[in-house]
């Protein structure tokens, strides 16, 4: 008989208990400097690499710790219900940006770069143009082969971790007449000519991750750098956004479960018309509204994991996930506002924060619109 979805195994349950201790020590005490500064903690950064959270899935030959899909949910969602910037640095790291390298790249390129990835070198992954969100392969950045290189040009944007990396995985189209077939993965360093940060964004939430303007101008890239195959780098982008969307969705349960949380201690302790709020009915079948709604979208982000790690497609039931554990977490963060009433407005209780970093998981890795175009083709078809 199979174990329930949210059984986890011996080696499951240390690595998130280890998660667990490593947002309580490491993260929490940071989080309102790096909020107000709007900026990670190097010292964070450097810490996240040493619990190992930087290279989960890796291999162990090239730096990592050989682990899953599952367990990069697990570690998502703990941070996030602690930091959901905190959280999407390490999700990027290892679902947008080694991802691709673990499964397109070279076995030199490995060496070079997935064993950097899992050492100190924070990755991003550059896909989004002004012109190109939601129709994200309207790219306007180009590759140009010239001898032993390619020169690419153009500017990405919305670009996460992107101020603090020094490897990217930069998308641009090598053959425009080809449309999306030419469209080709590059591995692109901070220090290759023609290459700079730009504009950092200003936000309403997740604001201590960076999210930047990268700037191509005749950014000269060796040939031996192209990621996968020529033309290749729309199957790469569209299989690892696939993967990318069940860290989204982990990252929006562990906001919602901060969150509720969060609510439930107050609610246990504020006392109103002589007895504790959580004694009221009214406000017991909203938490449990709540709760239910959390759980079958925990349910569905573990299920997508599960599939991806069994070797599955996860097409649909990520996009499935994605969609609605941003739902959950939008209605569910909201209502946590409510339930501190006034004080759920301001900045000294924590679920204003927890608000505010909702709102981007129905956006980034695909509006849920994009995600509802997925569900209906898979569906449908």
């Amino acid at each position: 008989m199979s174990a329930p979805l949210t059984q986890l195994s011996d080696e499951e349950v240390l690595f998130r208990d280890a998660v667990i201790a490593f947002a309580a020590e490491e993260v929490r005490p940071r989080v309102d400097a790096m909020e107000r500064a709007a900026k990670v903690d190097p010292a964070l950064v450097e810490k996240c690499f040493e619990m190992g959270l930087m290279g989960i899935e890796v291999d162990e030959a090239h730096g990592g710790a050989g682990g899953s899909l599952t367990m990069v949910a697990l570690a998502v969602e703990e941070i996030s219900k602690v930091d959901a910037s905190s959280a999407i640095l390490v999700d990027v790291q290892n679902t947008l940006v080694e991802y691709p390298l673990r499964t397109y790249a070279t076995e030199a390129q490995k060496q070079q770069y997935l064993t950097r990835l899992t050492s100190g070198t924070v990755g991003a992954y550059a896909l989004s143009e002004a012109g190109s969100g939601s129709d994200a392969f309207a790219l306007a950045t180009r590759a140009t082969r010239d001898g032993d290189d390619w020169v690419l040009t153009g500017r990405k944007m919305w670009i996460t971790n992107g101020a603090e990396a020094g490897v990217y995985v930069v998308f641009a189209n090598a053959h425009p007449e080809a449309g999306y077939k030419g469209i080709t993965a590059f591995i692109v360093e901070r220090d290759f000519p023609g290459f700079s940060v730009g504009r950092k964004e200003d936000k309403l939430g997740i604001r201590a991750s960076s999210t930047v303007e990268l700037i191509l101008d005749g950014c000269r890239v060796p040939a031996a750098n192209v990621l996968g195959q020529v033309g290749q780098g729309y199957k790469i982008a569209i299989d690892t956004l696939n993967g990318g969307r069940i860290g989204i969705g982990a990252q929006m349960i562990g906001v919602a479960g901060g969150a509720l949380h969060a609510a439930i201690a107050y609610l246990k302790e504020r006392r109103q018309f002589g007895k504790p709020l959580a004694e009221f009915q009214g406000i017991q079948f909203q938490v449990a509204q709540a709760a239910t709604e959390l759980e079958a979208a925990r349910l569905m982000v573990y299920n997508a994991a599960r599939i991806k790690d069994a070797g599955g497609d996860i097409a649909r039931e990520g996009a499935m996930a994605k969609l609605f554990a941003s739902q959950v977490c939008e209605r569910v963060t909201s209502l946590c506002v409510e339930l501190f009433g006034g004080y759920g407005y301001t900045k000294d209780f924590p679920v204003e924060k927890f608000y505010r970093d909702a709102k981007i998981g129905t956006i980034y890795e695909g509006t849920s619109n994009m995600q509802l175009q997925t569900i209906a083709k898979a569906v449908l078809r």
